[in-house]
């Protein structure tokens, strides 16, 4: 008799969309599905379509396959407090009960981290860092998420909630951000924060740009990277400042954590060389001079699809320890 194949559910929530998929050990996809997360409304109606959802992905298997656990990646989720902790783009409440909550909807082991967390074990098992030990992961997203490895092992720190690069202060009477503060490098190195710098630099220049017609609300870091790659010269000047900004903030990192690489994905990601270079050149223009010339910036090959990896990493990682 064939035995069923171990599975685990891999979700992935994001201010925008929440993204979950069935994955194997090995990191095989069987199957996933995107859909809106519609953090306007209640915790509460998330979490029935979610569950339709997952239940729908199930039940369309042709194969024999046995569900044991669930990883979740989200914003802001601490695995201490098994809680979604002030989450500036879902519009939950301060303290979402992620984890208990997912355990009563499947019935299942569930294992909760940051999303970004989640992304850097993605890596880790299953992508760019295959074989690293010392590495941190930019997702450049709708925000700026990190997550950090340090010896093989997401650093989680006291509180949970280590690793938010995207929190570190550029400029103290900077760009407001979602999280309260003022200044935080996410308000600049993240597809919101490219976006503003685009419409800073159309009101400064006179170039012709693709992207004068294109309104805010419609912009997107896929227009701003094509527009880049095609020449245009505002969308080339926002990524220059994009990557002076995230390179020496990176820079500060490594003398922190001292990492191989850094490696990179999300929406702006898709711009590849013409995010990388400037990024590479500000970071080692700000480097310390012990570590010039040794670290690794890499795109990540995993694409937007592939956000299930990382929550998927998750539950295997857990269940083996």
């Amino acid at each position: 008799m064939k035995m069923a194949k171990q599975i685990v559910v891999g979700i992935d929530i994001g201010g925008s969309l929440t993204k979950l998929g069935l994955v194997s050990k090995d990191g095989q996809i069987l199957d996933k599905k995107v859909f809106e997360t519609e953090a306007e409304k209640p915790f509460s109606v998330f979490m029935i379509k979610l569950k339709s959802e997952v239940e729908t992905l199930i039940l369309k298997q042709n194969s024999d396959i046995n569900i044991i656990a669930v990883g979740v990646g989200a914003p802001n989720a601490n695995p201490y407090s098994g809680q979604i902790e002030n989450p500036p783009n879902l519009k939950w409440g301060k303290a979402i009960p992620l984890l208990e909550t997912m355990k009563k909807a499947f019935k299942l082991p569930v294992f909760i981290a940051n999303d970004a967390n989640a992304a850097a074990l993605g890596e880790l098992l299953f992508g760019s860092a295959k074989g690293m030990k010392n590495f941190v992961t930019l997702t450049l997203g709708t925000g700026l998420g990190s997550g950090i490895i340090t010896d093989g092992k997401l650093l989680i720190g006291e509180h949970g909630v280590a690793g938010e690069i995207g929190h570190v202060n550029v400029d103290p009477q900077g760009r407001m951000c979602n999280c309260g503060l003022r200044g935080c490098l996410e308000t600049y190195a993240s597809v919101t924060g490219i976006k503003r710098t685009v419409f800073e630099l159309l009101s400064e220049m006179r170039e012709d740009s693709i992207l004068r017609t294109i309104s805010f609300t419609e912009l997107t870091g896929e227009h701003i990277s094509k527009a880049a790659l095609e020449g245009d010269l505002i969308a080339l000047k926002a990524f220059d400042r994009t990557g002076e900004i995230l390179g020496s903030k990176m820079a500060d990192t490594v003398a922190h954590i001292d990492p191989e690489a850094f490696i990179i994905s999300g929406g702006l990601s898709k711009a590849g060389e013409i995010l990388l270079k400037p990024i590479q050149n500000n970071m080692e223009k700000y480097l310390f001079g012990a570590y010039k010339g040794k670290i690794k910036v890499l795109i990540s090959n995993a694409t937007s699809s592939d956000a299930v990896l990382g929550p998927a990493a998750l539950a295997w990682i857990a269940l083996e320890t």
